[in-house]
């Protein structure tokens, strides 16, 4: 258990670099995802073709997966659009209503009871949050965007909790890639004419942009998102998530590293005193969930064993 911990937080890192790719890469945030996923798509079908699993599933399966892969698409989409709105810590911060997003939609969908501790630590999560990014009036607008793109991921990341006990991860995931790129590109001609100002379609690649592109499909996308998914086989939707809001703190660290480095496009990200104390308040928040599980089953087991000795 511990190793899928350590897993998920390596993934909450590359996560966090997202980002900053977001910055690094010239294109506009809807051009940006359909390189992504089309990137991802190509590259998920040849790891399963290479593994000799099966690409055919029944086409309700399909067409749900497919379904979700748009959810995920406009996730992207409004995620990178807050980056650019804000800075890489107000966007960030956007994210930190994830858990408690999972935690109201998660019973809703699974038909589950409403854990109040875990409603409670996703409020708690969004005070340390609101620390760290020190949100700024100027930055609203950005940090309205990211969260509703944080209930967008706790949506798909409520179904696809579900889904994994179906489906294999890298075919589950090769299926929401494509759905997710095949939404992006029926969008692209009303998007073009619309939504552009103008200026029309934007899917020239320059510089280092082939590189950044690489390293965010391959790395943060197909690795990060299967092993993600694989992951909800034994760790649940809300604890993903909830360890997801410590993507702003490595977010935060990798920016002031890109600014330290004198990257382009990176200005100064303060850790006031704030910073600490909103990551010492996340990171709180993260640890008290397992905690309280593990009470939780401690407490149930002898109750149930007490009803076996009755029964």
């Amino acid at each position: 258990m511990l190793k899928d911990y350590l897993r998920l937080h390596f993934i909450v890192l590359l996560w966090g670099f997202t980002a900053i790719l977001g910055k690094l890469i010239s294109l506009p945030p809807v051009e940006l995802v359909f390189w992504r996923t089309l990137l991802a798509a190509a590259g998920l079908a040849g790891l399963v073709v290479a593994r000799r699993q099966s690409l055919w599933m029944p086409a309700g399966e399909a067409l749900r997966l497919l379904g979700i892969g748009a959810l995920v698409a406009t996730h992207w989409i409004t995620f990178f659009l807050a980056a650019r709105m804000s800075s890489v810590s107000v966007c960030l911060a956007g994210l930190a209503t994830l858990a408690l997003w999972t935690s109201l939609l998660e019973p809703l969908l699974l038909w589950r009871r409403v854990r109040f501790y875990e409603v409670g630590l996703g409020l708690l999560t969004m005070v340390g949050l609101y620390l760290v990014s020190q949100a700024e009036l100027d930055q609203l607008a950005g940090l309205l965007v990211a969260i509703v793109s944080a209930g967008l991921s706790a949506l798909f990341s409520v179904f696809n909790s579900k889904l994994v006990k179906r489906h294999t991860p890298l075919r589950l995931t090769l299926y929401e890639m494509t759905g997710a790129c095949l939404s992006i590109a029926l969008f692209m001609p009303l998007y073009g004419r619309y939504f552009t100002e103008g200026r029309g379609v934007q899917l020239a690649l320059s510089g280092l942009d082939w590189l950044w592109l690489l390293v965010l499909a391959g790395v943060c996308t197909v690795y990060a998102f299967s092993t993600s998914v694989e992951l909800m086989k034994r760790i649940s939707a809300f604890v993903v998530n909830l360890t997801i809001n410590l993507e702003p703190v490595y977010g935060i660290i990798l920016a002031v590293l890109m600014y330290t480095l004198r990257i382009p496009g990176f200005g100064q990200e303060k850790l006031s005193t704030k910073f600490y104390l909103g990551t010492v308040i996340i990171l709180l928040s993260v640890l008290i969930h397992p905690i309280i599980e593990q009470w939780n089953r401690r407490r149930i087991r002898p109750k149930e064993a007490a009803d076996v000795l009755v029964g």
